[in-house]
C-alpha cells in the first residue's frame, strides 16, 4: 500500500497539525506503510489564498503523480476532485463552533465548504470522542460508521524528557495565542500569584495585543512573556523546567499541550471545556474556563507542591494512551478498510 499524505502544514511555523503529521508519518513508516509526503516548501500554508491553491489544485495533482492508491488529507480539508479514495482527519470543528470573528471567506471555506466534502471520504478520523460527537452533531448526513476516533500520539522527545520538580514559578501555556485559547484568564489569575510568571509560547494573532493590554492594566506585564513561535529545543526546555502547564482553552478538539504535559511528567491544569477533561482523564486538575479564582487556586497549588506529575503513574498512563505506534496501527487498518 502506498499512501499519499498531505504534509503541507509541516511547512513554516508548524503548530499542532504539523506536529500530528510529522509524528504520524514516522509511525506509519515504522509499521511498514509506504508514505509519500506531499508538500510545497515555497508555499506559505498560513496565507488563505495559498492554502486554497494547495488544497484544491496542487494537492490532487501531487497525489495523482505519487503513484499512491489512497490520499490521506490530514489537515481537515479535502480537494473537490481527486481520483483517489480519501481518508480525512478532522482535528476539530472550531470553525463551525467557535471562529465567529474570522473573515467571512475563511469562515465559509473552513466551516461550510470543507465539511461539505467529508461525506465523500471513505473514512473520517477525529482526535477525540468529543470531536466525533461535535462533528456528527454539526455536519448532517455523515455516516457515524465511517467516523473513527484515533488519539494523536505524543512525540518521543516529550515522553523521554528528563523532568525534575520544576522551577516553582513558571506557568507555561503553549499554542497559538488566539481568543479560544483564553490566555486572558491566566493573566487575571497572575495578579493573585505574585511569585509566578506566565510564558505563553506560540504564534500571535490580534488577540495577543488584547492580552498584553490586560497585563498592563493589572500591573503584571513584567511577568508575562509572549515570545511567539519558538524552537523545538526551547519548547522542550520550558516543559522540562516549568512549574505547571496551563490549558484554559474554551475549545480544543484534542489539546496537544495537555497531552504533551502529561507525557512529559509536568503538572497540568485544564479547563472544563470541550475535549480537555477527556484528555486529562483524571490525571490533571480542572478549573472552569472563565473563573479566574479557580485558576488561582489550582495553579497556586501546583506552584507550591513542587512535585513531578509522574509520581502517581499519570505519566506512564499518558504515554500508553498517546502512543504513536498504536495510532499508526489503527490508521493503517483504516486505510485497508477505505480501500475495500
Amino acid at each position: 500500500m502506498r499512501v499519499a499524505l498531505d504534509a503541507q502544514l509541516t511547512v513554516g511555523t508548524a503548530t499542532g497539525i504539523g506536529e500530528y503529521v510529522r509524528g504520524l508519518i514516522d509511525a506509519l513508516r515504522r509499521k511498514g506503510v509506504d508514505v509519500a509526503e506531499l508538500r510545497e516548501p515555497h508555499l506559505d500554508p498560513w496565507r488563505f489564498d495559498r492554502r486554497v491553491l494547495w488544497d484544491q489544485v496542487l494537492l490532487p495533482r501531487r497525489a495523482r503523480a505519487s503513484g499512491a492508491s489512497l490520499l490521506h488529507c490530514a489537515s481537515g480539508t479535502m480537494p473537490v476532485a481527486t481520483r483517489l479514495p480519501v481518508v480525512v482527519t478532522v482535528h476539530d470543528v472550531a470553525w463551525l463552533a467557535e471562529q465567529v470573528s474570522a473573515r467571512p471567506y475563511a469562515r465559509y471555506y473552513f466551516a461550510k465548504f470543507s465539511p461539505g466534502r467529508y461525506r465523500r471520504a471513505r473514512r473520517v478520523v477525529v482526535d477525540s470522542n468529543f470531536s466525533r460527537d461535535a462533528l456528527l452533531n454539526l455536519v448532517g448526513n455523515l455516516d457515524p460508521e465511517r467516523v473513527h476516533v484515533i488519539y494523536p500520539g505524543v512525540a518521543a522527545d516529550f515522553c523521554e524528557l528528563a523532568r525534575g520538580t520544576g522551577d516553582g514559578r513558571t506557568i507555561l501555556a503553549v499554542g497559538t495565542i488566539e481568543r479560544r485559547k483564553n490566555l486572558a484568564v491566566l493573566i487575571r489569575a497572575l495578579a493573585s500569584l505574585p511569585a509566578a510568571r506566565l510564558v505563553a509560547a506560540g504564534p500571535h494573532t490580534p488577540y495577543a495585543a488584547e492580552c498584553a493590554a490586560v497585563a498592563r492594566s493589572l500591573g503584571v506585564a513584567d511577568r508575562v512573556e509572549m515570545p511567539g513561535y519558538i524552537t523545538r529545543d526551547a519548547l522542550l526546555a520550558l516543559y522540562r523546567s516549568c512549574a505547571v502547564v496551563a490549558v484554559p482553552s474554551r475549545y480544543e478538539g484534542f489539546g496537544y499541550a495537555a497531552a504533551q504535559a502529561l507525557c512529559a511528567g509536568a503538572p497540568c491544569v485544564v479547563s472544563e471545556r470541550s475535549s480537555l477533561p477527556e484528555i486529562a482523564a483524571g490525571d490533571a486538575p480542572i478549573a472552569a474556563a472563565d473563573d479566574a479564582d479557580a485558576w488561582v487556586a489550582a495553579l497556586g497549588a501546583a506552584l507550591k507542591s513542587g512535585e513531578s506529575a509522574g509520581a502517581n503513574g499519570a505519566r506512564a498512563r499518558a504515554i500508553a494512551r498517546f502512543s504513536w505506534d498504536a495510532a499508526a496501527a489503527r490508521m493503517a487498518s483504516l486505510y485497508d478498510e477505505a480501500l475495500g
